[in-house]
């Protein structure tokens, strides 16, 4: 079963065909809502909200560890996160799709490990491909075949959030290698790894990052909206063709 995580703009799938709502304890809290099952082309399929139902937990406040801790216990087969980011290559336009290979942690103060002390042993994942090479492969197939462009690979930061960024902290994620910045790419992806579960991420270029293109002098946050509503229709075209070959 393919779990999917939406982020901004994507609190539900209109092509899932629900068939029950199931609310999780875990034992780092309540997840940020209900695990939303349902069908997609026939295919089995789990939805979380990252950012609650109502779109009402910031970046920062999302219980990651709840979140991939409820649909590790629902044995999904991998995740599939949805994120709306930040341009910063010039090629990283407002509408692109693309699908990272790597990420840049500047996050802080957030739970980031399943194995943080008392009587767990500490254990050391590997990191070094953050995404899971197969699941990446599928998204950009299941995009190319049913006719949607998507860019293959980019280099992730996770910003703190819930502002945006300054012109001159772009400059510097510029110079660290970055291509698109998010807020919510970590620590999900490394609990992830920890639970064991395949996870890639759908990034969806809501607008340029500060500095650069049409955000120059300022983001125009109204129009966010409309490009995440646009390219949106294209990502559930596209978890559309990656469930029925799943």
């Amino acid at each position: 079963m393919l779990a999917i995580i939406g982020g901004s703009g994507l609190t539900q799938l209109s092509n899932l065909d629900v068939t029950r709502r199931l609310a999780v304890r875990t034992p780092y809290g309540e997840p940020s809502g209900a695990l939303t099952f349902g069908r997609i082309a026939g295919a089995e399929v789990v939805f979380l909200a990252r950012h609650g139902y109502g779109h009402t937990i910031p970046p920062h406040e999302v219980n990651y560890r709840a979140n991939i801790w409820a649909l590790k216990e629902q044995k999904v087969q991998g995740v599939v996160s949805v994120a709306s980011v930040g341009g910063i290559r010039a090629d990283m336009r407002p509408g692109v799709l693309v699908v990272p290979h790597q990420i840049i942690d500047y996050t802080w103060g957030r739970k980031a490990t399943f194995f943080d002390g008392g009587e767990q042993a500490v254990i050391h994942i590997d990191f070094t491909e953050p995404y899971s090479a197969q699941l990446r492969r599928r998204i950009v197939d299941a995009a190319r075949a049913c006719g949607e462009a998507m860019v293959d690979g980019a280099v992730y930061a996770a910003s703190q959030g819930p502002r945006l960024e300054t012109a001159a902290e772009i400059d510097r994620l510029e110079r660290d290698g970055v291509d698109v910045v998010g807020m919510t790419g970590m620590p999900e992806a490394t609990l992830a790894r920890e639970a064991g579960l395949d996870y890639a991420t759908i990034a969806v270029v809501a607008n340029f990052a500060a500095g650069r293109g049409d955000s120059l002098h300022g983001i125009r946050l109204q129009d966010i909206e409309q490009v995440l509503q646009q390219s949106l229709v294209r990502v559930r075209r596209i978890i559309e063709q990656l469930a029925s070959h799943a």
